[in-house]
């Protein structure tokens, strides 16, 4: 397949934003594999934030951090990503290329504890403050689960209403898939 499945479009996305030295943040870190790729990008010389409300999240990407000697560039934070402006110092806002939620339910872990459309747009909005200039929110978005589409629907209406002059707004999506394959959304600051 010529086309890049959504998780690699992702990364293609945070790997044109993120550059060595810069500021980048996880605002799902699930089971660490973005928050390894954003410090991989980020390089000894810059910073990541990364959020989870789960305890098994955050050991699960501090395992994998270490194993891979990157722990001394993440910073990794058991609290929800609409707190993002309150963790994130100031020094920093301005500074933040990229960013990425996978939203939904950590794999492997409680399908019971999932996103939800109004702290994630709480983080958008917050992320929006403190991106530079053509920095990259990289929104995943699983909808195969009753949540995930209410969630869906909610961020849909959120990002289509994004003023233009602030934010460019992509959707990247397999239209005939089956079982609501997850998609893309990408906000770029202007």
């Amino acid at each position: 397949m010529k086309l890049d499945r959504v998780i690699p479009f992702a990364h293609q996305l945070l790997g044109k934003a993120v550059s060595n030295g810069e500021i980048a943040i996880d605002a799902t870190m699930g089971n660490g594999h973005d928050t390894v790729f954003l410090a991989t990008l980020v390089g000894d010389n810059g910073k990541v934030f990364s959020f989870d409300i789960q305890k098994d999240a955050l050991h699960a990407t501090k395992e994998k951090l270490t194993s891979q000697k990157l722990q001394d560039i993440v910073s990794l934070h058991l609290c929800g990503h609409e707190h993002i402006m309150e963790i994130v110092p100031s020094t920093y806002h301005g500074k933040v290329s990229g960013a990425i939620f996978n939203l939904g339910y950590l794999p492997g872990g409680d399908k019971s504890i999932v996103t939800k459309a109004e702290t994630t747009i709480a983080a958008i909005e917050q992320l929006l403050q403190i991106l530079s200039k053509e920095g990259v929110i990289v929104l995943v978005i699983y909808h195969g689960h009753p949540e995930g589409a209410i969630e869906r629907d909610k961020l849909i209406a959120y990002v289509e209403n994004i003023d233009q002059q602030k934010a460019h707004v992509l959707r990247y999506q397999f239209i005939n898939g089956i079982n609501n394959p997850p998609f893309i959304i990408a906000i770029e600051k202007r």
